[in-house]
């Protein structure tokens, strides 16, 4: 996402004034076409493919990162904890399979499934299937004895019914102008978040019916050895974040007690070269990065390469809330998912 599309989106950059006359058109047909497509799948016009087993959607309405992988890795964790065999199913965005569905493994890399569904696998071992069509990764999914599905994203992806929805919000950002793509950052408008399950705030203030969420960091681990250390134990550190909203992690690691000598970010999903961010690195004594970009350059790693976990934590009312949903859901299709 260019900085002069969120300044526009979220800053109420002047230049938002000057393009309305071509944006304000656009962000009209969007929402026609969206809404038409939505309704195609309501009223039976279009098919839209029932699992027999839950499907939980953790999205959002707006475009950029929001927080939702942490989520869905604490959903994997939580279920699991409880002895169900959750599974996901991803787009894989930024990655190309050879073949969908494309079940995700531990020598699957992120040009193929997409970082994410690859962090999602190392993180809690649960199945992973990714697929443009998720009705063929739940499918594919089903085979491999699980009993509920999430799905990474696809709150808009109307042709697989759901039983449950999450949608995560950007405390900080919220939902910047209100405005549709391209004039601003919604997918659907903000009368959709009326309709479903469980709204969840990502840092910032939590308004009605949100459940607060923070963003909990561990020790930074060494991507070569595996060797943790607390951030502030790291002087002249240069940060990186190839995720949807960078800030959000430069601000996490000030909070750490770590000013970067250089922080570097990136597009979303972006694909990085050794040679980039060696270059990058020898600006500093240690390379920082999130989670998610040291899946994509593990296997180039450096000795002073670093990444910083991260945790959903949601006070224990609201997390049972939705766990305990999603297990009375499960308990109504029964205990297989056959």
């Amino acid at each position: 996402m260019s900085t002069l599309i969120e300044k526009i989106w979220f800053e109420q950059h002047p230049a938002g004034l000057l393009l309305k006359p071509l944006l304000w058109p656009l962000s009209k047909l969007f929402g026609i076409i969206s809404r038409r497509r939505r309704q195609q799948y309501q009223c039976g016009e279009k098919a839209a493919y029932r699992a027999p087993a839950p499907v939980v959607v953790v999205g959002n309405i707006t475009a950029g990162g929001n927080g939702k992988t942490p989520v869905v890795v604490w959903l994997v964790e939580q279920l699991q904890a409880k002895g169900l065999k959750p599974g996901v199913v991803s787009r894989g965005y930024g990655g190309k399979a050879p073949y969908y569905p494309f079940t995700v493994s531990a020598e699957t890399s992120t040009t193929e499934a997409g970082d994410e569904p690859v962090l999602i696998h190392r993180r809690t071992g649960a199945p992973v299937v990714v697929s443009p069509k998720r009705a063929e990764a739940v499918r594919h999914l089903l085979e491999q004895d699980v009993d509920v599905i999430i799905t990474d994203d696809g709150l808009q992806h109307y042709a697989l019914e759901r039983d449950i929805e999450i949608v995560v919000i950007d405390g900080q950002r919220r939902f910047g102008n209100e405005q549709l793509i391209p004039m601003g950052p919604l997918r659907e408008s903000c009368e959709r978040l009326t309709e479903v399950d469980f709204l969840i705030c990502n840092g910032g203030q939590p308004q009605q019916g949100e459940a607060p969420m923070q963003l909990q960091p561990s020790a930074l681990i060494n991507l070569q050895t595996g060797e943790r250390r607390q951030a502030a134990e790291l002087t002249d550190v240069v940060a990186m974040a190839g995720i949807g909203h960078p800030p959000r992690f430069f601000n996490t690691l000030s909070l750490l007690g770590v000013t970067p000598v250089v922080c570097q970010p990136f597009a979303d999903h972006q694909a990085f070269s050794e040679q980039e961010l060696k270059q990058l690195a020898e600006q500093g004594r240690h390379l920082v990065m999130t989670e998610k970009d040291a899946v994509k350059c593990q296997t180039f790693a450096q000795p002073n390469w670093w990444y910083l976990p991260v945790d959903a934590v949601l006070p224990a009312p609201e997390a049972e809330a939705i766990i305990n949903r999603i297990i009375e859901v499960k308990e109504e299709y029964g205990s297989s998912s056959a």
